[in-house]
């Protein structure tokens, strides 16, 4: 799954890697992102417009918004038969912008996972393939909520996890983004693994385990005792 991710790079830096996109002008820089807040999306609705939509899928059928919290992941393998992501893969579609996204791992006679950043090597954002949708309440606001792809792992995130976020190229973004309804088989060729070779990880501190915690600190890489097995062999 994808649980944590990160949006640290400067505004002007975001716009310069998507140049075909608009973005809010402003936007802090987050290096802890959890579910239920609100994140970097850009729509399939013709307008190449990014927003901020709560993460967290609630589908416009849904009688609670709670049940977002539950769909902050959704599996490529099902999206086709899961009537709460069925309707979004064939009408929205969305991109969500990111530089990096944890992910945890356990380590032989330790209690504690140690999580890992994993980021592109050449270091610039990228973008998840996502689902949104809009939800009505009662009072008539509006909710526009995303949920994160996931799939099968690369070699690299097979050391990590069973899953990993689709992490769309550049190249998928045309038609992913295409406002028309899509068949499933015409999308699912996109939702495969990204490279590993383009990618790399490192272990960082536990600190990130808390939500709360937002800093530039995090992405530090984590240092070790010397007689204490070294998490970033696992990667060598």
């Amino acid at each position: 799954m994808c649980g944590r991710f990160t949006l640290t790079v400067d505004p002007a830096d975001l716009q310069a890697a998507f140049p075909e996109f608009s973005f809010p002008v402003q936007h802090a820089p987050r290096f802890n992102i959890a579910p239920t807040q609100p994140i970097m999306v850009l729509p399939n609705d013709g307008k190449n417009r990014a927003d901020y939509y709560t993460w967290g899928l609630v589908p416009v059928w849904a009688k609670d918004p709670g049940m977002g919290a539950r769909l902050i992941n959704a599996r490529a393998d099902t999206l086709a038969e899961k009537s709460s992501f069925r309707g979004a893969f064939k009408y929205k579609r969305c991109l969500i912008f990111t530089d990096g996204f944890y992910e945890w791992k356990s380590q032989a006679g330790a209690k504690t996972k140690i999580p890992y950043h994993i980021h592109l090597l050449s270091g610039q954002p990228f973008a998840f393939a996502g689902l949104w949708d809009e939800w009505l309440s009662p009072d008539g606001s509006e909710l526009r909520s995303c949920t994160i792809i996931t799939t099968e792992p690369n070699v690299l995130m097979s050391n990590l996890h069973n899953r990993m976020p689709v992490i769309l190229p550049t190249s998928a973004y045309s038609q992913w983004l295409d406002p028309n309804p899509q068949k499933a088989e015409s999308l699912q060729h996109l939702l495969v693994p990204y490279p590993a070779e383009e990618m790399t990880a490192h272990p960082v501190s536990t600190l990130v385990n808390n939500p709360a915690n937002d800093r530039s600190e995090l992405l530090a890489p984590l240092t070790f005792d010397k007689s204490a097995r070294d998490p970033k062999k696992d990667f060598s």
